[in-house]
């Protein structure tokens, strides 16, 4: 740790050596710098270095090129360290991330920001130090008391930190007086630079090496010990676990301290021995990731039809180089994937599995450790910044050899990429949305596997639209399977009319009878069910029925979300938060009801109507920590839960043997939502969210809710009819120029200012049908909310043909962006494009 010294007059000349930097802030170029003498040899591209970029700003840049030309426009600063004795990223990786920001219309540090994970960027921490060319004692000043305090610490201390300055002065914060002190010009303020990765360090006892010669020597040890039984039973205690005269070089290794505080042994005894020579204490950097022993690994033995299907990918592979394997849900597609990964790491090469939900990890991940063991990593954001980073060295080291994880992880450093698996290809959750790069992991994984020369399967019981044309235009090998693992019956699907039930009375407030009724004889055989909500949150919107008030965020144009639990109407843009209102501030009423029903209303109405059974509630409110997930499936899998209520997360590629019943709550929301992508999303999060019930030889039953029993979606869905359902939507798609026959781009235009964002908005959109021409380009216009975070939005939408040139449509806007921002006015104005939105 260190304070920067800036040395910006070093002379340059032909041998000057400078690097061209990657930092990551959303800036469109690399920035040079020139390289001091003493960091020549160890400048290489993809090594982490430490830079000043403007006046104050000290950050984490990379590396990206190695020469001798200075700039021409600014005087190159010099690089204040380096970090690395080796590279953190390689060649492909910057080749991809290259790719990745021109495709989705980022900067390369957009990119770089995301693709690194926070433990490998630097924090800093500021501190206070004595002037040192003013002496305070001769500052014509005068002190008070409290600065007086802290003059006198710093005399004692090189430097303190802000804290440290307020533990000094006893004060929650020091801040009003170090201002001071620097306003007199007798302290000064730096930036201490530091890495925030730390390894695990486990402390660990054992012998001095002499003693573990001679046992004469030991043996005066335990004479000496004789009137000191709770030494000598440390000592014992060592001796038990490692036998040194058997096998002394086990005594390097030693053993863990926690041994002796855990079994309760005196750690001032203890602490005793070491300061007497006689044990030592020792640290060594161990896995925050918990080991398999290679005896305990299993064997995955696949059905005919599996065995079929992976000889079906292997003959497409030595064509293609991405196969689509559709099989419905429950046919053992996972199965498939772990073989084939296994045969592909077994070859010397890595892979790849692609989950897009930390929910779904939670269950695959012990089954492929069953299978993979310590070769294994796994990437997700439920992770700790340290853990992150040990799978980051891992794949540098050659440690691990497989990862499974969610979209981040195509960021990874892989060497020898044989294999990617993107499993239920078809999710939304893929793709990124905030902040930039927008990309969507399946298809840069596509790229990425290029760049390796690599393989890919996408999975899925409902791809996506684009990828089912792919197959059909045989731009992707199609390997289809049909029936469920061991010929299990698809699920009985029943579609359940509340406008109906509501009508004579059978209802029980908003659950069918069909759903009670169902959910009674799943109880009855000791079985469970999963109740499926896309809407957390206790009900939509709390509202006056006198007035008609309903309680907004004035931060976003949305009305709040009521929670019960924790009695708040909630923004779930922006996570404003209120108490429940008692009196309607519009017209003081106390008439205040809520409207609509989420999980946590359907969790409590459940409790109700089934007393007996056992529930529990499964959405982003209930899995904020890091092991929410686990436990709960953890406990449903041990039938500890009868009925499990849950938002999109609960239909994503579990597998429950017990789970007959599976009903959908209110699926017109879903299909009437205002999206071309609407009825597709409907098809597949219903299909999915079914293929839970009745695995293996049950056969499961779907309760779907519904106000209109006759839509043809319904029909599809019951049926299992993917194929009619396809066929619909690429007709509906063609007739409106929607993907897969055009390419889309969203240009989202905000600011605080509403007059400035239309005004905005308008020019763009103008300037880009001058360049692109007006039937390709929809808007401006205000999307459902037109407000977020006390930023006003306005929407225009691209689309483009396959056949027109999409490279020059981006270049056409990046100018216009240029041309729009020139205006003083609209300086203020962000311009933020989304490359294919989904």
């Amino acid at each position: 740790m260190s304070s920067l010294q800036l040395n910006l007059d070093a002379p340059e000349n032909d041998a000057t050596l400078f690097v061209d930097v990657a930092l990551p802030i959303p800036i469109p170029q690399l920035y040079t710098y020139r390289v001091p003498a003493e960091f020549e040899e160890l400048a290489k591209t993809g090594i982490r270095c430490i830079v000043q970029f403007g006046r104050q700003k000290v950050v984490t840049g990379v590396i990206m090129k190695v020469h001798h030309k200075a700039p021409e426009i600014y005087t190159a600063k010099p690089l204040l360290d380096i970090m690395d004795a080796e590279p953190v990223l390689t060649e492909t990786q910057i080749k991809f991330m290259q790719w990745l920001a021109k495709y989705y219309m980022a900067t390369f540090g957009e990119v770089l920001n995301a693709a690194l994970p926070s433990g490998l960027k630097l924090s800093s921490e500021s501190r206070i130090q004595l002037h040192p060319d003013n002496d305070w004692n001769d500052s014509d000043y005068p002190f008070d008391d409290k600065e007086l305090i802290l003059l006198n610490a710093l005399e004692s201390n090189d430097s303190l930190t802000y804290r440290e300055a307020a533990d000094a002065l006893e004060l929650k914060s020091a801040y009003k007086y170090i201002k001071s002190l620097v306003q007199k010009e007798v302290i000064i303020i730096y930036e201490e630079l530091k890495e925030k990765y730390k390894p695990k360090k486990v402390k660990k006892i054992r012998l001095v090496a002499e003693l573990t010669t001679n046992s004469e020597d030991l043996e005066a040890v335990f004479q000496a010990l004789e009137k000191k039984p709770k030494q000598t039973d440390i000592l014992l205690k060592y001796l038990q676990e490692v036998p040194v005269y058997q096998k002394p070089e086990l005594n390097e290794f030693g053993i863990e301290k926690s041994v002796f505080t855990d079994a309760g042994f005196s750690t001032s005894s203890l602490n005793t021995l070491i300061k007497n020579n006689i044990l030592e204490a020792f640290e060594v950097v161990v896995s925050r990731f918990d080991e398999v022993s290679s005896q305990t690994l299993k064997t995955i033995n696949l059905s005919e039809r599996q065995e079929q299907a992976k000889a079906e990918i292997l003959a497409q592979f030595e064509e293609k180089s991405t196969v689509l394997l559709h099989g419905v849900t429950g046919s053992g597609k996972t199965e498939i994937y772990i073989q084939l990964i296994k045969e592909v790491v077994d070859s010397g090469q890595q892979a790849l599995y692609l989950l897009p939900e930390i929910a779904i990890t939670a269950q695959i991940v012990n089954r492929l450790k069953a299978v993979f063991g310590d070769r294994m990593g796994v990437f997700h954001s439920k992770f700790s910044d340290n853990e992150r980073v040990e799978v980051w060295q891992g794949l540098l080291d050659g440690r691990f050899d497989f990862i499974i994880g969610v979209r981040s992880a195509i960021f990874l450093p892989f060497a020898q990429l044989g294999l990617i698996v993107v499993d239920e290809e078809h999710e939304n959750s893929y793709k990124q949305f905030d902040p930039a790069p927008r990309y969507h992991a399946r298809d840069a994984a596509l790229v990425l596997g290029h760049f390796h020369h690599a393989k890919t399967i996408l999975g899925s019981a409902t791809p996506s639209i684009e990828s089912f044309t792919n197959a059909k235009q045989d731009k992707y090998g199609l390997v289809t399977i049909a029936e469920r693992f061991h010929n299990a019956g698809l699920p009985e699907i029943k579609i359940a009319d509340i406008v109906e039930e509501k009508k004579k009375k059978k209802a029980f407030g908003d659950f069918t009878s069909v759903l009670i009724n169902e959910l009674r004889q799943v109880l009855e055989r000791k079985e469970q069910a999963i109740i499926f909500q896309n809407r957390r949150g206790y009900s939509s919107y709390v509202n006056c029925d006198d007035c008609g008030y309903i309680p907004t965020c004035h931060r976003c144009d949305v009305s709040l979300t009521y929670h019960q639990y924790k009695n708040q109407v909630i923004c779930h843009y922006c996570g404003h938060k209120e108490m429940v209102l008692v009196t309607c501030p519009a017209c003081g009423s106390t008439n205040i009801r809520t409207v609509g029903i989420g999980t946590e209303k359907i969790e409590e109405e459940l409790k109700l109507l089934l007393p007996e059974a056992k529930i529990q509630r499964m959405d982003l409110e209930t899995t904020r920590s890091k092991y929410a997930y686990q436990n709960i499936i953890h406990d449903f899998e041990k039938g500890e839960i009868d009925i499990l209520v849950g938002t999109q997360m609960v239909s994503k590629g579990l597998d429950f043997d017990k789970v007959s019943l599976v009903g959908v709550f209110d699926i017109d929301r879903m299909i009437h939502f205002p999206d071309f992508r609407s009825q597709e999303r409907t098809f597949q999060l219903v299909t999915q969210v079914s293929g839970r019930a009745g695995r293996r030889e049950k056969k499961g039953t779907v309760v779907i809710q519904t106000r209109n029993p006759d839509l043809r979606i319904l029909e599809w869905i019951w049926a299992h009819d993917y194929h009619t359902f396809y066929k619909a939507e690429m007709e509906e798609r063609n007739s409106y120029n929607y993907p897969p026959f055009t390419r889309m781009i969203h240009l989202l235009v905000r600011s605080k200012d509403k007059q400035n964002t239309h005004i905005a908005a308008g020019k763009l959109a103008n300037m880009l049908k001058e360049d692109i021409g007006g039937k390709r380009v929809l808007g401006p216009q205000e999307p459902i909310i037109s407000k977020i975070r006390d930023k006003y939005l306005m929407d225009i939408f691209l689309k483009i043909e396959k056949k027109y040139n999409i490279e020059f449509v981006k270049e056409r806007i990046e100018n216009a962006k240029l041309e729009l921002l020139k205006d003083k006015e609209l300086k203020t104005v962000e311009i933020i494009p989304d490359v294919d939105p989904s």
